[in-house]
């Protein structure tokens, strides 16, 4: 019986999106059994389109930046569109995949994605927007799977 793994996204920022996408690729490529749960802010990242995920440069500390930046320089508007050109420029050049490749990756390799109906219902998305290989469901769906997963993990 194979191994499986649990994940629960629910940041959708350009840094956060990567991590279950990166995880659910290699668990799968391992032969783990793999189920993403989005929820909350991490349900955009099934959109159809991605190329409005972001990242902000505002409280994330750890993220390097080419110059040193005092936080109110970080405020200014059009900083956010700044910190995510650059770091997409930064993936771009050490040959890290996108975040499309990486969910192309993770459903060509049967990772299943649960979009939380309650997360869809509680701020009014349109199901169109979403990618058709997910699943609608709620934790309870979810829990049936993690319940009996090796490997939990929220991100």
């Amino acid at each position: 019986m194979a191994k499986k793994m649990a994940l629960i996204a629910t940041k959708g920022t350009l840094d956060m999106a990567y991590p279950p996408f990166i995880l659910a690729s290699t668990a799968a490529a391992l032969g783990y059994e793999v189920q993403v749960f989005f929820t909350f802010y991490g349900l955009p990242l099934l959109r159809k389109d991605l190329s409005d995920v972001k990242i902000s440069p505002l409280a994330n500390p750890a993220m390097p930046m080419p110059i040193p930046m005092p936080v109110l320089v970080q405020a200014l508007p059009g900083m956010e569109s700044v910190a995510t050109m650059m770091m997409k420029q930064k993936l771009a050049k050490h040959g890290v995949a996108t975040l499309e490749e990486l969910r192309d990756m993770c459903l060509e390799m049967d990772v299943k994605f649960i979009a939380c109906q309650m997360t869809v219902d509680l701020f009014e998305f349109d199901k169109s927007e979403f990618i058709e290989q997910c699943e609608y469901g709620g934790a309870t769906t979810f829990m049936a799977f993690a319940g009996d997963a090796d490997i939990c993990l929220f991100i």
